[in-house]
């Protein structure tokens, strides 16, 4: 485990003006094994279907489900959550496949 990470809620909200206002919930804080994409083969297979920027690998956390519609954040970066799996099918571990979210610049 070689990275801190937060999995993250986000809710868009509209305030009495009308303007839309998004609040981040972290659903937990957790340690992680980190890998970004790189030239090895199991990147390559992984490439032919994904766009997938890292990979995450944590212990399974009683009462969060894992999906698509939660970020990840870790070392300031976002990470837009691509698909999420059990390692194995024991239960212990979830393997996430995340897409690195560039800021927008205006």
């Amino acid at each position: 485990m070689n990275a801190f990470i937060d999995i993250i809620q986000t809710e868009q909200s509209k305030d009495t003006e009308g303007f839309v206002t998004s609040t981040d919930t972290v659903l937990a804080s957790v340690r992680a094994y980190r890998e970004d994409r790189h030239g090895n083969e199991i990147w390559a297979n992984r490439a032919a279907w994904s766009a997938a920027t890292s990979l995450f690998r944590f212990r399974r956390i009683p009462g969060v489900v894992i999906r698509p519609s939660l970020l990840l954040v870790c070392s300031g970066e976002r990470f837009r959550i691509l698909s999420a799996e059990d390692v194995r099918g024991r239960g212990m571990y979830t393997e996430v496949l995340a897409e690195r979210l560039e800021p927008s610049k205006h």
